[in-house]
């Protein structure tokens, strides 16, 4: 576990600029004549690496770009604009000189643990603080040169999020198996030139959990400038040999709540937030009631996976009277049996709900999908494939209708093995419908089957 790392700097990419990909008509770039396929290569003279950049030299009143039109003929065009108002182009990418691939071979990292065949972008291990930034990527540090901290600071990007997993040395070695660590000094330096950071800690059992996370917590703690912690539990595949247990046991991930409730009491009674939060998958796994809402302040991590079903048995809480009449008018017509397609986690949260609803659980009910696919601990419903869903929906009784959140597909429409989700249907003989993943969603599908004629 702790052999270092040898590669990856970044994937080399073919355009020296960024590409627009779409102009508004009327707008200042329309009117200086750039068009989607240009390849805007400067700004006043200055190069583009990536949108940061344009926001930050293209922040006046009057510019000169150099674009290459798809020709490849180059030509320099001058835009205004009046104060407030944008110039009216997109770009077809973020980073246009090349996202940079992580350096350090972690233990625990997800991607090497996917199964061969996938799509190639599934395997990208991004590390690019330019990412962190625009998305909310979590990043090492590792791979920062001081030319890119003078660039964090000189540009503000902040707020940053940082992968930490732990401040012991040896732990560091062990877990992120970097070939130059200097980790721990970059976030200083981050937090010297004032960028907030939000920070993960990846939970390993028996490495980085106890009196490691305790010492990792005290060293955050004394840094004015860590906005929030996010600590998750170790996920891991059937396709490696490292790993076998998390948290899944309610005993192991009660202990981390516990452990973690002195901290968030403390902060809480000294600046009114908890600052360190954990992943939904601690308390379901505990069998432990999630905290309310004011206590995630905000969900400064809900795209980490911490919040979320919180928000959604909130937002069901809200509309509950609408999900009723939903119900009932399900089960007074002659619609065929819903199911509630979901990952084996969120399923007893969502079969709760539909006890508290009083749902017809002959018309409705939880379709629990094991996720084979990927095997291991898995079981969050956004990885779930068509390899897993088209025979647990096809087992489904003649006539269902089967409601699957849209967070199993991508902008593209395909699931994780490539298959488009429109083929579900198909390949099952069942009526399959992508619905939002929150309580709304859920609303729309269940009224939409309840008019649906058959």
């Amino acid at each position: 576990m702790s052999a270092r790392a040898d590669y990856g700097a970044r994937i080399p990419a073919p355009a020296r600029g960024g590409v627009v990909a779409t102009v508004a008509p009327g707008s200042p770039a329309a009117l200086a004549f750039i068009e989607p396929g240009d390849e805007i290569r400067s700004v006043d003279g200055s190069p583009l690496r990536d949108v940061i950049d344009w926001q930050w030299l293209a922040d006046d009143r009057l510019i000169s770009v150099l674009a290459v039109k798809p020709g490849g003929l180059a030509e320099e065009f001058t835009l205004t604009r009046e104060p407030g108002t944008p110039w009216g182009l997109t770009f077809t990418e973020t980073v246009f000189d090349g996202v940079r691939t992580c350096r350090n071979k972690c233990a625990f990292c997800f991607m090497t643990q996917l199964p061969k065949g996938l799509r190639r972008a599934l395997y990208l291990r991004d590390d690019d603080y330019r990412l962190s930034f625009l998305q909310g990527n979590f990043v090492t540090l590792t791979n920062l040169e001081d030319s890119d901290v003078e660039r964090i600071e000189l540009q503000n990007l902040s707020p940053l999020y940082v992968s930490l997993h732990a401040v012991d040395a040896d732990v560091r070695e062990r877990l992120i198996c970097a070939k130059e660590d200097r980790g721990l000094e970059r976030f200083d330096q981050l937090l010297d030139a004032g960028i907030d950071l939000h920070v993960q800690i990846v939970l390993v059992p028996g490495v980085n959990d106890g009196d490691v996370l305790e010492r990792s917590l005290r060293w955050l703690a004394e840094r004015e400038g860590v906005v929030s912690v996010g600590i998750v539990p170790l996920g891991y595949t059937g396709h490696q040999h490292g790993f076998s247990a998390s948290f899944e046991e309610p005993e192991s991930a009660a202990a981390v709540i516990d452990e973690v409730a002195q901290w968030q009491s403390a902060f809480r009674a000294r600046d009114g937030i908890s600052w360190v939060y954990l992943a939904d998958e601690f308390y379901l796994n505990a069998r432990r009631d999630l905290p309310p809402a004011e206590e995630y302040d905000g969900y400064p991590q809900y795209e980490n996976g911490i919040g979320l079903v919180r928000s959604y048995l909130d937002e069901a809480a809200e509309i509950a009277d609408d999900l009723k009449r939903a119900l009932a008018q399900l089960a007074s017509t002659s619609a065929g049996y819903v199911a509630l397609v979901t990952g084996t986690l969120f399923a007893p949260v969502l079969q709760r709900l539909l006890g508290e609803l009083d749902a017809d659980l002959g018309r409705v009910g939880v379709l629990a999908v094991e996720n084979s696919f990927f095997g291991g601990n898995v079981s969050v419903t956004g990885l779930l494939t068509a390899a897993d869903l088209m025979p647990a929906i096809a087992a489904l009784p003649a006539g269902s209708i089967a409601l699957v959140p849209d967070i199993v597909v991508n902008a593209d429409g395909l699931l994780l093995d490539d298959v488009p989700a429109a083929e579900l249907g198909i390949r099952t003989l069942r009526e399959v419908r992508l619905i939002s993943c929150d309580a709304g969603g859920l609303l729309g599908g269940l009224l939409e089957a309840a008019a649906t004629p058959h």
